[in-house]
């Protein structure tokens, strides 16, 4: 086995690699806007490697990645399914795995205190993949931190062309929650149907229109730039309409500063019956938790201003509208498109927030064919 320099140019999806004393740490948000961040769950979430993978060309019929994960234990919750390692040859999965050993951080769900236990790192190691030449995507866990620590192949690697780069930003929808596996988020998928480089910057619960966001999306090289806003700001109860629709401008206008040409969308929330109507804050349905049963529920209260789902795509519509007369690059897609009520039906939320895999299936089609569209493919 050939031991292969961790570099930059092996790593697709992240805006920058923090370098540690084992390996890599790969962020999806640079450090300016991180060390503007005062949130340990978007501190988190940007670390959870959604939509990062290691790209390149070999001819090796084994490969093997060392890596030091970091597996959450929510207090009163299910235990968490291990994260998956998705391997991709030439476009098509090919094989997964999860890697052993890692650290734990245990959180209590209630409180939000959280303690920190220390593991060693693990292998995921894939054999089987024959001697002809071929381009390897080796995904990492959407939803659980990791550290590179090593690569290792049978043949020299080097790294694979890319495509154009289609830069995203929302949700833990678009993070990958509920998805089966790292390739098969709804932004995977879509990348891999429209044949797009991908750069995932879904955070869970942190879509809240962050100025460090908006710079970050700002400064990053795309050929085509889609922002999915509205859940997170409803379920955080974190505005009301006075200050969601300026907010929404200057966070546009922050892109549009390094991104003036740039095709861009504006993608309003999926359907979510428990927010359609009914503002948050939302909170975790704890009779639910008592069966072990991981849901969630609506707790506010209709009132002057406060925002719905309903209201939200309402005025992402308008304010997009608004703008367009200026912006023809920029388009409104309305999040029932992907996901509506028809959907919900046939595919309901399995814990009242978040859609199944088949749904992500289903939405990363949907998208892959407006992103076609868009480009004018």
């Amino acid at each position: 086995m050939i031991d292969i320099p961790l570099t930059a140019d092996l790593v697709r999806g992240a805006l920058e690699l923090e370098r540690t004393e084992r390996g890599l740490v790969p962020h999806r948000l640079p450090a300016r806007a991180r060390a503007q961040n005062t949130d340990p769950r978007l501190a988190m979430a940007e670390a959870q490697p959604a939509g990062v993978r290691l790209r390149f060309r070999t001819t090796a019929d084994v490969v093997e990645l060392e890596t030091l994960r970091t597996k959450q234990v929510y207090a009163g919750a299910p235990p968490r399914p291990d994260g998956v390692y998705d391997l991709v040859v030439d476009g098509s999965l090919a094989a997964q795995a999860s890697v052993d050993g890692g650290n734990t951080l245990d959180v209590d769900m209630a409180t939000g205190a959280s303690s920190f236990t220390a593991g060693p790192p693990g292998v995921v190691r894939f054999a089987g993949l024959g001697g002809q030449p071929k381009d390897v995507e080796l995904w990492l866990p959407h939803n659980e931190l990791t550290e590179l620590v090593a690569l290792r192949a049978d043949a020299p690697v080097s790294p694979a062309p890319g495509g154009r780069v289609w830069l995203h930003h929302g949700s833990s929808i678009s993070h990958g929650s509920n998805a089966a596996s790292p390739a098969t988020t709804w932004p995977a998928l879509a990348a891999t149907a429209a044949g797009v480089d991908l750069v995932n910057l879904g955070f869970s619960g942190q879509a809240l229109l962050d100025p460090f966001t908006a710079r970050a999306l700002r400064d990053t090289p795309a050929d085509l730039i889609s922002v999915k806003l509205g859940i997170n700001v409803v379920n955080a109860d974190l505005m009301r309409l006075r200050a969601f629709g300026p907010a929404v401008h200057g966070f546009l206008d922050t892109i549009r500063d390094g991104h003036p040409d740039t095709p861009l969308v504006v993608v309003s929330p999926l359907y979510c019956p428990i927010h359609e109507r009914t503002p948050g804050p939302g909170d975790f349905d704890h009779e639910a938790l008592a069966r072990g049963e991981v849901r969630f529920r609506a707790t506010g209260e209709p009132g002057p201003g406060k925002l719905t789902l309903e209201i939200i795509r309402e005025e992402l519509a308008r304010i997009t509208a608004q703008r367009q007369a200026s912006d023809p690059q920029l388009r409104y897609l309305d999040g029932l498109a992907l996901y509506g009520p028809p959907d919900f039906a046939e595919l309901p939320l399995p814990d009242d927030l978040h859609p199944c895999p088949a749904a992500h299936r289903r939405i990363g089609a949907r998208f892959a064919s407006l992103v076609l569209d868009f480009k004018g493919a």
